[in-house]
């Protein structure tokens, strides 16, 4: 893609506040100024806004305040005037009923911050896995000249010789509790070692999955995935990125510019390779609707399913994010998806350069961590899209993450009718279940949770574990981490809430998963299906006050992103009338 950036020096949108001499200009200065800024700051040079996602009750980006001050010296070094602004900090660890209800209204309310207040472009700050496309998602919608930094992954866990993988080995232990493998004593002592640095999921979980499409997409600079959160290279990182955003500015380049179709297919393609979560497609999907590119599910199926995934770390392999950064990083996977044909090459990032120009020099330095492509973990990776009379609007799977013998399965439907249904049920010895049975899990999707909890990776009855079984095939119309692995179809639409197929199952139905023929069949005739439909009703009762009635009666399918309706397409960021 040719770039032709904008002649400089040119008015910017902060001297509307900011630059001459009037009553409301000098009302804007001279606020600014009782926090020590000198005069000529306000004159005409970049005000670029760090809009920072730190705080405390989010782990992940608790170490963001440091990272701001290098970023800082960047814009300072380059001739910009930055201003911290805190946002809209959506934590996976902590928010209740769950992290995915508030991405939209973070992305709402942070997009209202860019459009009403004086910046000239922004570096978005982020760690955990919601702030990322929640930024972007604001960027998207106001179009102000952008660049991702992120916080970085955790150093590699240790518990008694074995690395552990966070969120992946938690799922792992407390199975192996249930079955009798473990002890709850030696369950809390590995919690001390999950967790043991700042930064985000040291897994290629949704955090670190969303920090690569970033970077695949072209909003970060190349190699920003991957470093790790105490390295001193996430430092530079961090003052590289507020010297670039200057000139951004200067040369006016837009998210627009960068978030095309070919660059929103380098990522799909890029989330195959490295084994990505099933969460990035309803992130990107979002921030497409944003962008005003029409992305859908079929696209994720088309473009994914000849990308071998090469990245060899959990939860579909063995290794954290630490080795990959010291292997070389997303860099060298942009490297390998180009010298096989799968790379949009000319497409613009954030550099200035295009995608091909910034990694066909890189090298791999460890070939048991990013896989020669005939030792792929998956020839065919990807995430999968099923349809059927289960699922018309689609579902999803990862087949990195699943067990290959069961990709193709029949089985009797096990089911819960919500998250309490199934936590009331599954410890029951007496519950009829075994290997061969779907589990299937009802109202846990956008409308139904509410938010879309990541509880689609049912853990397994203890009386399966005891026999030594690690893996069934579940269905919900939930998210799960991308911490988590087994064989699970996920985001199932339309869902259960609003009377979608999955609403209608009941315990005894069988039901068909057929992978490799994308498809996902309920054994119940279109007669039976229509008779059961017209006899549902809503077994939860919609919100009838604050953000959740909101997001209850705007929230799309996870079909399309699960944004909110009147948040698609981007509306720019202008400047209105001072008020004051």
């Amino acid at each position: 893609m040719t770039f032709k950036p904008a002649k400089w020096p040119r008015k910017l949108r902060s001297q509307e506040w900011f630059g001459g001499s009037s009553r409301d200009n000098i009302y804007h200065r001279g606020w600014m100024k009782n926090q020590g800024f000198p005069h000529d700051l306000f004159d005409g040079r970049p005000v670029i806004g760090i809009l920072n996602t730190w705080s405390e009750l989010n782990p992940c980006n608790a170490h963001l305040n440091a990272l701001a001050e290098k970023v800082k010296n960047g814009i300072y070094e380059a001739g910009g005037f930055p201003v911290e602004v805190p946002v809209f900090s959506v934590s996976e660890s902590a928010f209740r009923p769950t992290a995915m209800m508030f991405r939209n209204i973070a992305a709402m309310s942070i997009e209202e911050q860019m459009r009403g207040q004086p910046m000239d472009g922004c570096v978005l700050l982020v760690g955990c896995d919601k702030t990322t496309p929640s930024l972007l998602m604001a960027a998207a919608s106001t179009d102000l000249p952008s660049i991702v930094v992120t916080g970085g992954p955790m150093l590699n866990g240790y518990f008694r010789g074995e690395r552990v993988g966070s969120g992946t080995h938690l799922w792992k232990f407390s199975e192996a509790v249930k079955a009798g493998e473990m002890s709850p004593a030696e369950f809390a002592e590995a919690e001390a070692s999950m967790s043991r640095s700042a930064g985000s999921c040291n897994t290629m979980g949704t955090a670190s999955t969303m920090a690569s499409m970033a970077e695949a997409l072209g909003m970060a600079l190349s190699g920003n995935a991957a470093i790790p959160a105490v390295d001193s290279r996430r430092r530079v990182m961090a003052q590289l990125s507020g010297r670039r955003i200057v000139q951004m500015v200067k040369d006016d380049l837009k998210p627009s510019d960068i978030l095309t179709r070919e660059a929103f297919e380098n990522a799909i393609r890029t989330n195959a390779a490295i084994g990505g979560s099933t969460n990035a497609v309803i992130h990107l999907l979002a921030i497409a609707g944003r962008v005003g590119i029409d992305l859908t599910l079929d696209d994720w199926d088309r473009l994914g399913r000849d990308v071998p995934t090469i990245v060899n770390l959990m939860p579909s392999g063995k290794y954290l994010m630490e080795e990959f950064f010291y292997a070389g990083g997303l860099p060298v996977v942009l490297k390998r998806l180009g010298e096989a044909g799968l790379l949009n090459k000319d497409a613009l990032t954030v550099s200035g350069e295009t995608a091909w120009e910034q990694v066909k020099d890189v090298v791999n330095h460890n070939e048991d961590v990013i896989l020669p492509v005939e030792r792929a973990l998956t020839q065919s990776g990807g995430v999968v899209v099923l349809k059927g009379n289960l699922a018309p609007n689609g579902a999803v799977l990862k087949p990195s993450a699943a067990t290959p013998s069961l990709m193709v399965h029949r089985g009797r439907a096990v089911v819960f009718e919500d998250i309490d249904d199934y936590k009331a049920k599954i410890n029951d010895p007496d519950l009829d279940i075994d290997e061969t049975c779907v589990m299937v899990l009802k109202n846990c999707g956008p409308k139904g949770y509410p938010g879309m909890a990541e509880v689609g990776n049912m853990g397994l009855p203890p009386k399966v574990l005891k026999k030594g079984i690690t893996d069934m095939v579940r269905i919900s119309d939930a998210r799960m981490s991308g911490t988590a692995f087994g064989t699970v179809c996920l985001h199932t639409s339309p869902e259960a809430a609003v009377g979608g197929p999955l609403a209608i199952v009941q315990n005894g139905d069988f039901i068909q998963l057929d992978v490799p023929n994308r498809r996902l069949h309920l054994e119940v005739s279109d007669e039976e299906i229509a008779r059961r439909q017209a006899l549902w009703t809503p077994r939860i009762a919609p919100p009838d006050s604050g953000y959740a009635k909101l997001h209850h009666s705007h929230v799309m399918g996870a079909d399309t992103g699960a944004d909110l309706d009147f948040m698609l397409g981007c509306r720019g960021a202008p400047v209105g009338k001072d008020s004051h």
